[in-house]
């Protein structure tokens, strides 16, 4: 059969199968959808009234129904009215963070808990111990409903095939869930490809499946489509393989973005979500990679960090760490949460605008006694030249700087230049891709990683 004919077919199949499921499990998925839609379509003056008054109504919400928000409130003598008068009385709530969460416990949830259907969430471990987030099925919801806006933005609806590039985890899963989750594929017109390592057979088998399914979007983290890019460029074997790369999971390099569009022949899009959130703010125009923020289920800010080193400044934003307020979960609200990444956001006359993810704020290492982010290394290694790829193993006596030459590197020169910077207060490995670590539950790749435990 041909492929193109399959996938079609697959889709029709699928739209039926997902309204049939929507209806089974009590879901609202597409009400969200056009709501989302048609809130989107207003001015952003409109909007943004819109989302102020929802968030007034959130912390009002928690003001009265979570014990957390009730007992903070009452403690620094905060009055949620003081909102609807004048927002800069946003700014006397205190930040919320993973560790409050994991400190909280069930008094992060509303007093009726036990009467909501719980959707658990785990986060990620780069900044800190993960911590779970519970969702309550509206929110569940409209994090779903969200991801679908946001792809048909870009050409993807729910008749063109997706491909999502997934951690290979050794555990086998129970049949039950291995069959739910092939529903869930079906009914959303997705295909996945799971995959354990760098190793160029990994990245052969990647290619061969994502050729033979022929998606219109792939979604995976930017590492991975970097990686299998150079792969495929050292083969010399470029093809229009899908329409749309979508990034998501780690942040976005300039020159990961080049690499996968020159290679794959793509648009690349970014998009920025948290386990804690979903997504919140997506790259709706190609043209220009600032990511706009969906401001009917959160409002953003941007709060001052200090950590030793200077922030990339762009026109008419603010740089520092990007705090959020998510309206949509009522079983376990988030006010002015600290995501733990540094960002530059502008207010548009379109909305608010992520002009820039920089990094994470925990992703520092310490090189001769002095903090340096690793956004600074990767502007190193650029100004050197010759390298395609690197990851530093973070000991606490000195830091082991992992580097991936481009074929016909100087190594001796990325040496000798990292050397004069750094001396001997750094060691240096040249390495293949494969010995690059992923870590975390959902195999991320970062810049920073701590050493494996021995024993």
């Amino acid at each position: 059969m041909n492929r193109a004919f399959y996938n079609a077919v697959r889709g029709v199949v699928g739209s039926v199968a997902f309204t049939v499921a929507e209806r089974l499990e009590g879901r609202e998925l597409c009400g969200k959808h056009h709501a989302l839609a048609a809130d989107m379509s207003r001015p952003f003056a409109e909007r943004r009234r819109l989302s102020w008054n929802r968030l007034v109504e959130t912390v009002r919400f928690a003001a009265a129904r979570v014990p957390y928000y009730r007992g903070l409130f009452a403690d620094i003598g905060f009055d949620p009215e003081s909102l609807a008068r004048d927002p800069k009385y946003l700014a006397d709530i205190p930040v919320l963070t993973k560790d409050i969460i994991r400190a909280q416990g069930e008094r992060m949830l509303c007093d009726d808990h036990a009467n909501y259907r719980k959707h658990i969430s785990k986060t990620g471990g780069s900044t800190g111990p993960s911590a779970y987030v519970i969702y309550d099925q509206h929110g569940a919801d409209w994090s779903s409903s969200v991801t679908r806006y946001a792809r048909e933005l870009v050409g993807a609806g729910s008749r063109r095939p997706q491909l999502h590039l997934a951690a290979r985890f050794p555990e086998r899963i129970p049949i039950k869930a291995r069959m739910r989750e092939q529903i869930k594929c079906l009914a959303n017109n997705r295909f996945n490809v799971t995959f354990s390592s760098f190793a160029p057979d990994e990245l052969d088998d990647i290619l061969r499946r994502i050729r033979t399914i022929k998606p219109y979007l792939v979604h995976g983290h930017p590492s991975t489509f970097y990686q299998l890019a150079l792969h495929v460029a050292e083969k010399g074997n470029y093809d229009r393989t899908f329409d749309v790369f979508e990034s998501s999971g780690e942040t976005l390099s300039a020159v990961q973005r080049d690499q996968i569009s020159r290679v794959f022949g793509c648009t690349v899009i970014n998009r920025y979500g948290l386990a804690e959130t979903g997504v919140i703010a997506y790259q709706t125009d190609a043209r220009h990679h600032g990511m706009v923020v969906f401001d009917p289920i959160a409002w953003p800010e941007i709060v001052d960090v200090e950590f030793g080193a200077e922030l990339p400044q762009l026109p008419e934003s603010r740089s520092g760490e990007l705090v959020v307020s998510a309206f949509a979960n009522k079983l376990m609200p988030l006010i002015r949460y600290r995501t733990g990444d540094l960002a530059a956001l502008r207010e548009t006359p379109e909305g608010f605008l992520i002009q820039k993810l920089i990094g994470r704020i925990h992703d520092i290492v310490k090189i001769a006694g002095i903090p340096v982010p690793t956004h600074h290394v990767q502007d190193v290694l650029d100004g050197i030249g010759g390298v395609r790829e690197f990851q530093i193993e973070n000991h606490s006596d000195r830091p082991v700087f992992r580097i991936v030459a481009e074929v016909d590197a100087a190594t001796d020169t990325i040496q000798r230049k990292l050397r004069k910077l750094w001396s001997d207060s750094i060691d240096i490995e040249f390495v293949e891709f494969d010995a690059l670590k992923l870590q975390g539950w959902r195999s991320k790749f970062r810049h920073l990683v701590t050493p494996s435990p021995v024993g």
